[in-house]
């Protein structure tokens, strides 16, 4: 029995983010369910519910649907119309291939107003004389019965006609409750003893008895009913558990695993990707470099690199490849980094004991030079001050000197000559004018 949980409706609401408070619309076809449960509390916004070609004996727990329009219920062991009427949206109805024999059940879909469509095809209650009829007029808010368009003229006269179709009904619908009920007494005495049978004679049967038995199951004429229906499923499910375990002990030809090390426990050099890669070194000797050619368009995510300090180890969706190193690394110090217009992957290794680095030699051209220079062309540059005091001076005597050497300079400088201008010859002095100044 396959039970309706909240994984399995999340993983039916892909297309709403998984998201299953808002979902408007829901699949659960063919999931091998007897019973309709959580829906309600779960997913109120639902508006398309799809419980088609599955084993639900009795609608239930959807009456919290208030914006439910179409329920399909078709391919199940419903025997009953029931526990729909608060579901106030309902606009189509599909209840193709049940067991509805009581004919009546559709009487408590007249609260349903927005009821237009209804599919009752392949039910026993199809079979009553005057069945139609007493739909059309039972249910006057249809607009369609098993896909045909009601006309006025079929509602006026089934609406005359109900009480004789009614009467007609209700004998119909005893006669096959009654026989309903035969067949399910002659169904549980014969599972009983077949039980029995089974019981006795489980541990003496040999693969060609069960082979044998397993052909009189599927040839046996047996009326349709919700138990043989339920019965056939659980053998399918039953021969699908088999058959999956017999694929499952059945010897596969898997791939052959490379050794990763040997016998002395020494990494070994393995391409199982069988992709191509260059292990160099760096000009100045002191790291190893690893360049994978990884698939362009393979995730980063799925790439593990692993180095160790004598072997390298890149793992490329389940491929492994395995490189021995020439000098030993450190591991803490590598990177690795992803071209983004290759996908080459690059990792870089440090080695552990480098090489020294060798002393520069100095170019004999500027040793020449270096020697030519004297004392003398030394000694020609400006030597180097010093705010040393020496010894013998105070900052008096200094301040005496420094005094000492600006009267020297005001009397190096040299006075200014003041020259005399004379007047014209024909100056006249006049005291009745003013002086300019």
């Amino acid at each position: 029995m396959v039970q309706i949980t909240e994984n399995v409706i999340r993983k039916r609401a892909e297309h709403n983010n998984c998201e299953i408070f808002s979902l408007e619309e829901l699949s659960l076809h063919q999931q091998d369910i007897e019973k309709i449960e959580h829906i309600e509390k779960w997913c109120r916004e639902l508006k398309i519910l799809y419980l088609q070609n599955n084993l639900i004996g009795r609608i239930e727990n959807v009456g919290r649907l208030k914006k439910l329009e179409y329920l399909n219920l078709a391919l199940n062991n419903i025997e009953k119309v029931e526990n729909l009427q608060n579901c106030e949206s309902l606009k189509k109805l599909d209840l193709t291939v049940n067991f509805v024999g009581e004919l009546t059940s559709i009487e408590s879909l007249k609260k349903n107003i927005f009821l237009e469509d209804l599919y009752l095809t392949g039910n026993p209650c199809t079979q009553f004389e005057g069945y139609q009829e007493y739909v059309i007029a039972t249910l006057p808010q249809l607009k369609w019965i098993d896909g045909h368009e009601i006309e006025k003229s079929e509602r006026i006269k089934a609406m005359q006609e109900i009480e004789e179709i009614r009467k007609s009904i209700l004998t119909q619908q005893q006669s096959y409750l009654q026989k309903r009920l035969e067949q399910k007494e002659d169904f549980e005495k014969e599972t009983k003893e077949k039980n029995q049978i089974s019981d006795s004679d489980k541990s003496e049967l040999d693969e060609d008895a069960k082979q044998k038995k397993e052909e009189e199951f599927w040839s046996e004429k047996v009326d349709y009913t919700p138990e043989s229906r339920t019965l056939i499923q659980n053998k399918l499910q039953e021969n699908r558990e088999k058959t999956a375990e017999t694929k499952f002990k059945e010897p596969t030809n898997e791939k052959r695993r490379h050794r990763l090390f040997n016998d002395e426990g020494n990494p070994m050099n393995v391409n199982e990707a069988k992709v191509d890669f260059t292990l160099t070194e760096t000009e100045d000797d002191c790291s190893l470099i690893l360049d994978v050619a990884c698939w362009k368009y393979l995730d980063t995510s799925l790439i593990d690199a692993d180095v160790q300090p004598w072997y390298v180890r890149v793992t490329m969706k389940g491929a492994i490849l395995q490189l021995v190193l020439m000098d030993e690394v450190k591991p803490d110090s590598s990177t690795a980094q992803r071209s983004q217009t290759t996908g080459h992957l690059i990792i870089t290794m440090p080695k552990l004991y480098p090489p020294p680095v060798p002393a520069k030699k100095p170019n004999e051209n500027t040793l020449g030079k270096a020697t030519e220079k004297t004392s003398t062309e030394r000694n020609s540059k400006y030597e180097r001050e010093t705010l040393e005091v020496k010894q013998g001076r105070t900052f008096f005597n200094e301040l005496a000197n420094i005094t000492r050497k600006c009267d020297k300079v005001n009397s190096a400088r040299k006075p200014v000559k003041k020259v005399e201008v004379s007047n014209s010859p024909d100056f006249v002095d006049d005291p009745d004018v003013p002086p300019l100044i």
